[in-house]
């Protein structure tokens, strides 16, 4: 069995590509959920397997039932995550320029339901094929954790279940924890939030 680059625990963000329709891989984030012992994330030959859940009909979920795969990538640009959790980003190649290390995986849909009135489904990811392209010291930035953050409450917020009021103001707050701790690119990336995502009217 192919491993993944490295050992996951809780839920690792990611970006994950998909074929789409148009012959071009769609980007989007994709939190993978460390394997556990539940009887749905084991498989007979090789044991537990990572899970993912993708909300709504996104263009993952629909290139996930179409094509059965896609590449699950580990980067470190907060601006590419900002642009591939809240942006439309499309390309030629499957694998990023801004990869550390990537995952082709084969999907199995293995659960679904519905939640604060929007769909959901759980995705088994076996790694079919995988390459660590560059190394890296890993160093903890408190600016990259809250961008990666304030993308999540920034696609909650024309979720009717969540309350757009808190979202805004966590939002508010995790920049100036970005203007703190964060680098040029981090605040570049807060920066590109702003263009994608109109916070001010709550979506």
């Amino acid at each position: 069995m192919t491993d993944w680059p490295d050992r996951l625990r809780g839920v690792t963000e990611s970006v994950v590509t998909t074929l789409g329709p148009n012959n071009l891989y769609n980007a989007a984030a994709l939190g993978v959920h460390a394997p556990d012992t539940a009887e749905e994330s084991v498989d007979e030959t090789d044991g537990p397997v990572p899970q993912a859940r993708t909300w709504g009909r996104t263009r993952t979920r629909r290139n996930f039932e179409a094509r059965g795969e896609g590449y699950v990538q580990f980067v470190r640009d907060p601006v590419v995550f900002v642009d591939a959790a809240l942006g439309i980003r499309e390309t030629e190649e499957p694998v990023l320029d801004s990869a550390d290390a990537w995952v082709r995986v084969t999907v199995e849909r293995i659960d679904e339901g519905v939640e604060g009135g929007t769909e959901w489904v759980d995705w088994r990811l076996l790694p079919a094929e995988s390459a660590t392209r560059r190394a890296v010291v890993p160093v903890t930035n408190r600016g990259y954790a809250a961008v990666v953050e304030a993308t999540v409450a920034a696609s909650r917020l024309d979720v009717d279940a969540y309350d757009t009021g808190e979202l805004r103001d966590r939002i508010a707050y995790l920049e100036r924890v970005t203007e703190r701790c964060g680098g040029p690119g981090e605040r570049a990336a807060f920066d590109r939030l702003y263009d994608l995502v109109d916070v001010d009217d709550g979506g």
